[in-house]
């Protein structure tokens, strides 16, 4: 069989409960729902850090944040070290990217191994925005998810329709300040909004380190991005329930109108491809670059190891070898990305990619049993107490039914990260009695085996991801400007330790 053409449609931002395939109870995504009737839902898709350069490096590269460079949103991606992108041009794949990047703005860190791209600059503009291509930079009108759209489209019709492709369709949206487009500034109006059953949350069981983040809907939202000022009647501690409530509606209308474009567009992509004839020939692939906290435990934003933050939504089709209406419920996570897309095209991950640290989970998506496929995540968040939502560095450990977490409490130079120290902390979460992650059973008496067998896991993953544990104030500071040479040739001997150490 040739290679499928590959589309790889990743929006930012978009938790999956926001996505109707996914049960979401406060909006519709027909565009999405009828990706996942077409192919698979993944159930158990998971950032490494989430936060948006370091997925994107992560997706690219299929390594860790401390493999790839980027730890936080102000650094930039190791330039030196390949991605999936690359291997398939060199294998003969046209490819383009048009959209978000946001990986680095200086000459060695733009888009390579693309025979097109337009890109925003850093986060970009929702409404006539700058975009940056090859040849020097422009202002297209428009709004952004119709233009990112409209440029993909284009390419695909114009493209060389002898060699497959590959095509990163990579959206702003719903990246704040959330502007929705005109069309859509109707749709869910003020108090139809169903409210999470966590929206009032508080905190108790928390560690101090999380009690301290500043992403509360009714605190941290500013009226700038709601783009509407606070009733005075609602200021002020006493008036925090309805402060919470009123906040809530607004942020959900406008977030849920960005998502409904991305829905749409999404439409709009699927048609062109069943108008050249390539639905069967072409894998179309829908994520978002991590979750996002639609007020769940009264939060907005990301960072944190909670699901709604850690989990990415992924719905894939390919109809010649994925069935459909099909859901596959095995963990995997966004460092497996490009390991996965290069199995696809027909290509050896392994070889094709020696630095990645993933591993390609094209069997499951065929419905094909793994009896060795690991059952736990390992996810790191550097970017410690950052300036804007103060959100502690932590690394942790998820399996089916537990998720440990460790609040280790220092920036160890991490560009945009405090020298504070914060006291270490864990906090434990039995997902089997408690899936909404509202008690913290850490110290609790009748956990400590538990606790002490996760720990143990947790070792054990940053020995097999050779990410060096936190032990104090001497703990060695990685380079987080593009890594050095000797450092860049240890890559592909971590990754052969890795790969035996399975």
């Amino acid at each position: 069989m040739s290679s499928p053409n590959i589309v790889f449609i990743m929006s930012d931002d978009h938790a999956a409960h926001a996505i109707s395939a996914y049960g979401s109870k406060v909006n519709e995504t027909p565009q999405l729902d009828r990706l996942a009737a077409q192919g698979v839902r993944m159930d158990a898709t998971y950032c490494t850090n989430s936060i948006c350069s370091p997925s994107r490096a992560s997706i690219l590269t299929g390594t860790y944040s401390h493999i790839n460079g980027v730890a936080s949103i102000f650094t930039e991606i190791d330039y030196r070290i390949p991605t999936f992108a690359e291997v398939l041009h060199d294998a003969g794949y046209q490819t383009a990217l048009f959209g978000k990047w946001h990986l680095g703005e200086r000459p060695e860190a733009a888009p390579r191994h693309f025979d097109a791209w337009k890109v925003f600059p850093g986060q970009g503009e929702y409404v006539d925005p700058l975009m940056i291509g090859p040849d020097g930079s422009e202002t297209v009108p428009g709004y952004a998810t119709d233009i990112v759209t409209d440029q993909s489209i284009d390419w695909i019709r114009d493209r060389d329709q002898d060699r497959p492709f590959l095509l990163l369709v990579h959206h702003k949206a719903p990246h704040r300040p959330w502007v929705p487009d005109e069309k859509h500034k109707e749709l869910y109006p003020l108090g139809s909004i169903p409210e999470p059953s966590t929206l009032f949350d508080d905190h108790s069981t928390r560690s101090q380190a999380v009690r301290g983040v500043r992403m509360s809907v009714a605190d941290d939202l500013s009226s700038d991005e709601l783009g509407e000022d606070l009733p005075a009647e609602l200021r002020g501690p006493s008036r925090r329930v309805d402060r919470m409530r009123w906040k809530y509606q607004r942020y959900l209308r406008d977030y849920l109108q960005c998502v409904q474009s991305i829905d749409d567009n999404v439409g709009r992509l699927l048609d062109v491809l069943d108008e050249e004839g390539l639905t069967e020939s072409t894998v179309v692939v829908y994520t978002s670059d991590q979750g996002f906290f639609l007020g769940d435990h009264g939060w907005f934003d990301k960072r944190l190891m909670f699901d709604e933050s850690l989990q990415m939504p992924m719905l894939i089709r390919w109809p010649s070898s994925i069935p459909a209406a099909s859901s596959c419920d095995a963990m995997v996570t966004n460092v497996d990305f490009a390991a996965t897309f290069l199995d696809m095209a027909g290509l050896d991950p392994a070889a094709a990619l020696p630095t990645s640290q993933g591993r390609s989970f094209l069997p499951l998506l065929r419905g094909d049993q793994v009896d060795d496929w690991p059952d736990a995540v390992y996810y790191r968040y550097w970017e410690h107490d950052d300036p804007i939502h103060h959100a502690p560095a932590h690394y942790g450990v998820r399996t089916k039914d537990l998720k440990l977490i460790h609040y280790y409490g220092a920036g160890l130079g991490v560009p945009g990260s405090s020298d504070h120290l914060f006291e270490p902390e864990w906090e434990l979460y039995d997902l089997r009695t408690d899936p909404e992650e509202l008690v913290n059973v850490a110290d609790n008496p009748s956990y400590a085996e538990i606790r002490a067998a996760l720990t143990t896991r947790l070792a054990d993953l940053q020995r097999h991801y050779a990410d060096t544990p936190y032990e104090g104030t001497t703990t060695p500071r990685p380079t987080w400007s593009w890594a050095d040479e000797k450092s860049l040739q240890s890559v592909a001997a971590y990754t052969r330790t890795l790969r035996s150490d399975a």
